[in-house]
């Protein structure tokens, strides 16, 4: 549940040079963080099924159709009157890294707790419930009381920096995610002060966030890798070798892999490698979900003994 937009992306086709124009290239793709995650975990086997909230216009015709046909179940999607449907638009620089991105996500707005309430039939046999942090933070809380109320796990993405804090005063109130995934900025905003990017300190953070009702925190560190703590003990998993084409989908793609790989029965250690493998086959496409990301595809990369879904 949470972000579903139309991506703008901007490539140039040289170093940027900041305050003029820069030759370059730009396509539209299908995205928004939930609605990636939800493709990608239909692109491995898994039933899943998007609550987001696009606008009546031909743009949002269009996401639809196109995560329709990628296997996710849009029924539950909301078609808002009077928005927009939303989008992002990234500028990446020559080898593919972000330079600057605008999120117009106005039309998640519409996702209210009645809006929720009216498709609370849909978590009914859910495994798993994703959030992202474009939700509105009453409908936040409002998905992780029924997530509880119904005994199921949900995750957390943050997205961002300012979207992580939404999370913050729920966890103040009792009201946690099993699972959150922040990079280091994020894992800052989470606890309200900044946290150096070293070992020690995102245990520490990590730590923090258990005591507040968490309880898995997986950092990601970019290609420094990433940190998963679990209740039984915490990994350091290395970032793959990849030739980066485009970096945008690399964290969706890792946490729809790691719950592939749960769902799958592996461990967390080996779902988190599956998760990296994963956002290797994705930067290494130019899309923002890989059509290459398939259960083989992650096995092979990660090294994993072949289970399925993956």
């Amino acid at each position: 549940m949470g972000g579903a937009n139309v991506d703008v992306k901007a490539r140039t086709l040289a170093p940027v040079v900041p305050g003029t124009s820069n030759p370059g290239t730009a396509a539209q793709a299908p995205g928004g963080v939930a609605r990636n995650v939800a493709e990608n975990l239909a692109r491995l086997g898994v039933a899943t099924s998007l609550i987001a909230a696009v606008g009546r216009d031909p743009l949002g015709d269009w996401l639809l159709r196109e995560t329709g046909a990628a296997g996710v179940d849009v029924r539950p999607v909301l078609r808002a009157p009077g928005v927009a449907t939303g989008t992002y638009t990234a500028v990446l620089d020559q080898g593919g890294e972000l330079v600057v991105a605008v999120a117009a996500m106005a039309a998640t707005d519409a996702l209210t707790p009645a809006e929720l309430q009216a498709r609370r039939g849909t978590l009914r046999g859910a495994a798993w419930v994703v959030a992202d942090g474009n939700l509105p933070p009453a409908t936040l809380s409002h998905l992780l009381t029924l997530a509880r109320d119904a005994g199921v796990p949900a995750v957390f993405e943050p997205v961002s920096v300012p979207k992580a804090a939404r999370l913050r005063p729920l966890l103040a109130s009792g009201l946690s995610p099993h699972t959150v995934t922040p990079n280091v900025p994020e894992l800052g905003a989470l606890l309200g002060r900044d946290v150096p990017d070293e070992p020690a300190a995102l245990r520490a953070a990590a730590a923090e966030l258990q005591g507040q009702g968490v309880a898995v925190v997986w950092v990601r560190r970019g290609e420094r890798g990433s940190l998963l703590v679990t209740p039984q003990g915490e990994h350091d998993l290395p970032a793959l070798p990849a030739q980066v084409r485009d970096v945008t989908g690399a964290g969706d793609a890792m946490l729809a892999a790691y719950l592939a790989a749960l769902l799958g029965g592996h461990p967390p250690e080996a779902a988190a490698r599956a998760g990296h493998a994963a956002a290797a086959l994705t930067v290494e496409s130019e899309f923002a979900v890989s059509p290459t990301l398939t259960p083989a595809a992650i096995h092979e990369r990660a090294g994993l003994a072949p289970q399925e879904p993956v």
